[in-house]
């Protein structure tokens, strides 16, 4: 039997359910781990950062350049051809701001990897040159009195914001519609979403309208428009990364994140975006937790002897989920051929809590008190003072207005029974998942980010269902999701939509996770371009 027609419980069989049997000098880790597309081409559909510091060393590519390259795409596909949806802003000078990062790299040189690089911002990110919106027609023009603690230190290091992009509207739901954009399309197969909340996101960063994508995730709004999009997303252990400067919902289950197309390229971000910040306390616990770079994690034998316990719970067993139990137990398999030992792990909690997920979550508690905060931080010019002007004002995609209006009405939210016995169950479900990775030793869990394909697009789309990103954002540990290959082509999936797989693992284990990520993705190189997006003159350049 084929890994490709592996069924969940030929699997289970097979393998026996009961038995166990920062900077640029740590940039040179990811030089030595990596290989341009050719020795002598730049191609930007396949170009990691590693590809493009290679053109701009050899002098046949600048930050202008690739800035040029990128909005031609975006003016191509965004709003014409396909009309993918995604992009609310391209910045006003970002050619200019690009010419200057070029002069800088020619004088005194590049500030790190991701000088000249272009970033696509999640528009809940604050910059105090574009307006922050949220995606929604209330806060058009709502500008940050100054940058998000992420976005300062990515501008630091010398990246380009090109853009900011559509999301779910306010970050709360999984099909990023939005009052201000309205839906965005998934580029794979344009009749589905991308995933949400950061669906602008991942669609941009899966059709390359920029390099390097911000993601937020309460839910698992980073990693579904990863999985959705053949990208990578990683959602950080709580306190490693500041949101600071970013709309929140709420304070126990808010993460910022990378979205890339490569591993390595998520690697690379994050040594910009860790970083303690007085702003957010939850930072606090982040001190000298991370590497000195996160690159020096990309091995690609990482996966010999690594231990991974694939989660039995965090399957689907209907008939819409088989393809993507199939695919993800063939990925399994890939994991075995590459040195780990695998084997199926029981973990009932997942089962209980996927079924109740209302009784753990905690952000429709929290979400009114940091609203307020944020509201308050903008500023007298600020058109709304606080959350209840702001809902009183309507001009909200309706299901979330709905969903404020019931965070509203939450008496003493913060002391309410309900949310301190919600913040109890979580802190036993994060010692129920590490007990289990304790037990087996395990370097991280395996299973799919979605038990099914990503749902269509419609008048009014369903929220994303049979999603397992709640293990990490309910518990605060770290994950990352990267590419799992593809379903069958149809007409209207030519080469079949992604499906995301996903690795869970123990606080503060960005750098394991990253590593066994990047092992899988060196020997099965499953990121492809989308048809509906294809190749567009002067993309390719030799030298």
């Amino acid at each position: 039997m084929t890994p490709t027609t592996l069924t969940f419980g030929h699997w289970l069989l097979r393998n026996d359910l009961f038995s166990v049997t920062k900077g640029v000098i740590a940039f040179t880790a990811i030089l030595a781990f990596s290989t341009p597309t050719k020795a002598t081409e730049f191609d930007l559909l396949t170009a990691s950062v590693v590809d493009i510091n290679h053109a701009f060393d050899a002098g046949a590519l600048t930050a202008e350049r690739l800035a040029e390259l990128c909005i031609a795409r975006i003016q191509a596909f965004d709003q014409q051809g396909p009309r993918i949806n995604a992009v609310i802003n391209i910045h006003p000078q970002a050619l200019e701001l690009a010419r200057e990062l070029d002069l800088e790299r020619r004088t005194t040189g590049p500030r790190s990897p991701i000088h000249g690089i272009p970033v696509l911002l999640k528009d809940n990110y604050d910059t105090f040159d574009m307006p922050t919106t949220g995606a929604s027609i209330g806060l058009t023009n709502s500008m940050a009195p100054d940058d998000a603690f992420t976005v300062r230190r990515l501008r630091e290091a010398g990246a380009l914001i090109l853009a900011k992009v559509n999301l779910s509207e306010l970050a709360r739901s999984g099909v990023s519609i939005s009052s201000l954009m309205g839906q965005t399309l998934n580029p794979y197969d344009l009749t589905r979403t991308p995933g949400g909340s950061s669906g602008g996101t991942g669609a941009a960063i899966g059709a390359t309208f920029g390099i390097l994508g911000t993601g937020s995730d309460t839910g698992q709004s980073t990693r579904s428009p990863s999985s959705a999009n053949n990208s990578v997303g990683i959602r950080p252990t709580f306190g490693l990364i500041s949101r600071d400067g970013i709309i929140p919902i709420s304070y126990t289950q808010d993460t910022a994140g990378p979205i890339t197309r490569y591993v390595a390229d998520a690697a690379v971000m994050m040594d910009y975006l860790v970083g303690f910040d007085a702003a957010d306390p939850s930072t606090w616990s982040g001190i000298a937790r991370a590497p000195k770079s996160y690159t020096a994690f990309l091995d690609s034998n990482a996966l010999q002897g690594a231990r991974i316990g694939v989660v039995e719970d965090a399957f689907g067993h209907e008939p819409i989920h088989q393809e993507v139990t199939t695919r993800v137990l063939a990925e399994a398999e890939v994991l075995r051929g590459l040195g780990a030992t695998v084997f199926p792990v029981r973990i009932p909690e997942v089962s209980h809590y996927f079924a109740n997920l209302s009784d753990i979550s905690v952000g429709n508690f929290e979400s009114a008190h940091f609203m307020n905060e944020y509201f308050a931080s903008l500023g007298p010019k600020s058109r709304f003072k606080n959350l209840w002007e702001f809902v009183q004002n309507g001009q909200v995609h309706p299901p979330i207005l709905e969903r404020l209006k019931q965070d509203l009405e939450i008496p003493n939210a913060l002391q309410h029974p309900d949310y301190l016995i919600r913040l109890q169950r979580q802190a036993v479900f994060r010692e129920a998942l590490v007990a289990v990775m304790d037990r087996y030793q395990l370097d991280a869990l395996f299973y799919p980010h979605q038990r099914r394909l990503v749902v269509p697009t419609g008048p009014e789309p369903p929220n994303q269902i049979d999603r397992n990103g709640f293990m990490a954002s309910t518990t605060g540990l770290p994950a990352i999701t990267f590419p799992g290959g593809f379903s069958a082509p149809t007409a209207d999936a030519p080469i079949g939509v992604p499906i995301g797989i996903e690795f869970l693992g123990r606080p503060f284990s960005e750098g394991r996770l990253i590593s066994l990520a990047y092992a899988h993705e060196q020997h099965t190189r499953y990121r492809k371009t989308p048809v509906s997006t294809p190749a567009l003159p002067g993309e390719k350049i030799t030298y």
